[in-house]
């Protein structure tokens, strides 16, 4: 398999507050992998560093075998690799839903606009979402608001998607919705690291899943490793609590 992203020995520290203690994965083309864990085991702060919103306090980010990190590396044509869907949405209030999704393809990736208007029309309608182009985020819901968030992310035709609690701020109701989108483009063969509380969708989704507690990867397996048959005690301390 393709390696698209391998992270060695990462570490991230606020002030004294080491919240990433020797992280290593690798992401492969094609692969989705789910990240769990309790609140304050360095989930999220793991993935900003994967994209450098948060620049890593040590180890190395390698993308396709070249070390992002260094001294004079293209950060921002790196990030255009790596679509990243927030947990708040992060949408331009004073533009449309569709003109949410043209903006980057055409500032970014210098895009015509007509291709980028293409682009936007096809991501937008893969979430189910087409029909609502014209309408502002504040006349939105706050699944539709995500699913919007995921046809920008997919408009940038990155390598991998990166999902940082993609239904944490929506009403329950609106939860299924977000989650079934994320399965139909997981089933379309792109590549996803996705950090969630939704332990039956990570068990159904995934590849791979990693438990992440107190900064370090405390296990990694198959779904079917990880749920039916956790070697750590803290994974299954963790995995009583939630599937309980």
């Amino acid at each position: 398999m393709e390696t698209i992203l391998e992270i060695k020995h990462l570490k991230k520290a606020f002030g004294k507050n080491e919240v990433l203690k020797d992280i290593n994965m690798t992401v492969s083309k094609g692969e989705i992998i789910s990240i769990i864990g309790s609140s304050g085991s360095g989930k999220s702060t793991l993935l900003r560093s994967i994209n450098l919103l948060e620049i890593p306090s040590g180890g190395e980010v390698l993308y396709r075998g070249e070390n992002v990190l260094v001294k004079g590396y293209n950060l921002p044509k790196y990030r255009t690799h790596l679509g990243m869907v927030f947990q708040s949405f992060n949408l331009f209030e004073n533009l449309t839903a569709f003109q949410n999704v043209v903006v980057g393809q055409t500032t970014v990736l210098k895009r015509s606009r007509a291709e980028a208007e293409k682009v936007a029309q096809e991501d937008l309608a893969k979430v189910g979402m087409a029909e609502f182009g014209k309408a502002r985020p504040s006349q939105l819901s706050g699944g539709q608001k995500q699913r919007v968030a995921i046809a920008r992310a997919l408009s940038m035709n990155p390598d991998v998607l990166l999902f940082d609690e993609p239904t944490s701020a929506l009403d329950p109701e609106m939860v299924g919705g977000v989650l079934k989108t994320i399965k139909e483009l997981a089933q379309s063969g792109l590549t996803m690291v996705i950090v969630t509380h939704e332990m039956q969708f990570a068990r159904e989704v995934s590849n791979r899943v990693i438990f992440m507690d107190k900064g370090v990867i405390a296990e990694e397996g198959t779904p079917e490793e990880l749920f039916g048959d956790p070697k750590e005690e803290r994974t299954k301390e963790f995995l009583h609590r939630y599937l309980d």
